[in-house]
């Protein structure tokens, strides 16, 4: 396991961590949302899922994440 914290950008209820962490999830992965930090932790299987396609899920949410 391997865990990653990415910053995202346009977060700010409980929709959007709803949104982050089931699009998270959906990869196989858990991720936990720090709305006063504006971040994700991603806890994942490198060996199954990548650190791009972790920012693409949350991409596609609409929320912005810093490359």
């Amino acid at each position: 396991m391997q865990t990653v914290t990415l910053k995202v950008a346009g977060m700010s209820c409980g929709h959007c961590v709803n949104s982050v962490e089931g699009a998270v999830k959906k990869l196989g992965a858990l991720g936990k949302v720090d709305l006063s930090g504006g971040s994700v932790t991603v806890d994942f299987d490198e060996a199954k899922v990548s650190v791009d396609a972790i920012k693409e899920a949350i991409e596609e949410q609409g929320y912005d994440v810093a490359k």
